[in-house]
């Protein structure tokens, strides 16, 4: 789910929590998101020094290209085939290919499978029914020593009331994820941060929900 959601059906609204939904969002030629790094990431990421990065629900690929810029080699991670096919091509066409890779993955279903990373990312990843504890769980284990986990999403605002109960469900604020910490982390940033968004010929506040949190151990 992500910003730009709009209305639609209940089946429609369901498939946007599914990778065939994504899939046929990005299916054609027109560009979906700006490409330009979500702001939570440069606040948080810009003054770490640059190392392993893992992006999970990369889309096409904005905050990937970015940390590949600032020196990472990252891996973005997507469901979709298609918006991980549209973040390739970005990624060759800003010449920083050769510091990613790509991962197609599911984060409902996340496993680090040995894999680690000096920092590991999401953003408005949302899924339904509360989720994101759960994901949030996952993507720790994937969290090298001394690293940092980066986890931003929408918070429930008067913003979004135009969403159905499934969306509505799915946001969440920063608090709730700190049970899904493991024993070795600890908590840095725990808070909604205002944002001003422009839909359209309308302007709004929104806040982002964000848990930055390092692994001591």
């Amino acid at each position: 789910m992500s910003e730009h959601d709009h209305h639609g059906t209940q089946e429609e609204a369901a498939r946007m929590f599914e990778p065939e939904g994504w899939d046929e969002r990005y299916s054609g030629e027109e560009k979906i998101w700006s490409g330009n790094p979500n702001p939570q990431l440069v606040a948080e990421a810009a003054g770490l020094t640059p190392g392993t990065a893992l992006d999970v629900g990369c889309g096409e690929g904005g905050d990937v290209i970015w940390l590949a810029r600032q020196g990472w080699t990252v891996t973005g991670a997507d469901f979709s085939a298609n918006g991980l096919a549209r973040a390739a091509r970005h990624a060759e066409q800003a010449g920083v290919a050769d510091r990613i890779d790509w991962w197609r993955i599911d984060a409902r279903d996340f496993a680090a499978d040995g894999r680690s990373y000096d920092l590991v990312t999401t953003h408005f990843l949302h899924p339904p029914e509360g989720g994101m504890a759960e994901v949030t769980r996952r993507l720790a284990g994937a969290v090298a020593p001394g690293g940092h986990l980066l986890v931003v999403g929408h918070a429930p605002s008067e913003a979004f009331a135009h969403l159905d109960a499934t969306k509505h469900k799915a946001m969440f604020v920063a608090e709730e994820l700190l049970p899904a910490l493991p024993d070795g982390f600890e908590a840095l940033v725990v808070e909604q941060r205002p944002r001003t968004v422009t839909r359209g010929d309308v302007t709004m506040d929104i806040e982002d929900s964000t848990l930055l949190a390092r692994r001591t151990s």
